[in-house]
């Protein structure tokens, strides 16, 4: 039987196949991994081939601006208890009456309310019984307190006032449509708890008529 004879590389091939593994390596580490991975570009082709792109750091994120997540923001819990007016407040008779014939006049209006730093104020309309209204409201800068409610329109109002709460959250935009229950004024509290006046752009579509906020 005939011995296999395995072929043995030379000395001087196996170091000139390391140096040239190690001159690629080289190479890669400087146009593509360089650039990519630590924004170095020491000879120019990470720019060159747009791999200094792919580099992302704190200033890129910074200018993408700010997120918010749910960690650095922090609103009480709101339940059951917190809407409308308390229980020992009886609901007016006047809430039962039949809408009219005819609603107000169809309007569009867009309103600008400043809510000053840790105040809060009224903006409502008046709309009739089953008078419909399409609403959309975006503060400028930080998250408002709102509670968006309504009160009847009564003969004989006591001291004590019935109001129904529709939606009550913290937000910085809602938009929505709106069917009034009873005839009344109907609008939102808005409650700023910062520490910088904040502008709320409010507009309105439907059957309503404005009134001052109170």
């Amino acid at each position: 039987m005939s011995e296999i004879n395995h072929p043995i590389l030379e000395k001087k091939k196996i170091i000139k196949a390391v140096v040239i593994a190690l001159s690629i390596a080289v190479v890669l580490l400087a146009t593509a991994v360089l650039p990519a991975e630590y924004g170095l570009d020491p000879i120019g082709t990470g720019k060159l081939l747009g791999f200094s792109r792919l580099h992302i750091t704190d200033k890129n994120t910074e200018a993408q601006g700010p997120s918010i997540t749910s960690n650095q923001i922090s609103f009480p819990l709101l339940k059951l208890e917190n809407i409308g007016s308390k229980p020992d407040v009886p609901k007016p008779i006047e809430a039962n009456n039949p809408p009219p014939k005819k609603q107000y006049e169809m309007r569009e209006d867009s309103i600008s309310i400043l809510v000053p730093a840790g105040e809060g104020l009224e903006y409502k309309v008046l709309l009739l019984k089953h008078g419909s209204m399409k609403y959309e409201w975006i503060a400028d800068s930080s998250f408002l307190f709102f509670d968006f409610h309504g009160e009847v329109k009564e003969e004989n109002r006591g001291k004590a006032v019935f109001f129904e709460s529709y939606t009550i959250s913290n937000a910085k935009n809602v938009t929505g449509t709106f069917l009034a229950p009873f005839e009344g004024k109907h609008g939102w509290y808005f409650k700023n708890k910062g520490s910088k006046d904040v502008t709320v752009s409010l507009r309105l579509k439907g059957e309503y008529i404005l009134l001052n906020k109170s």
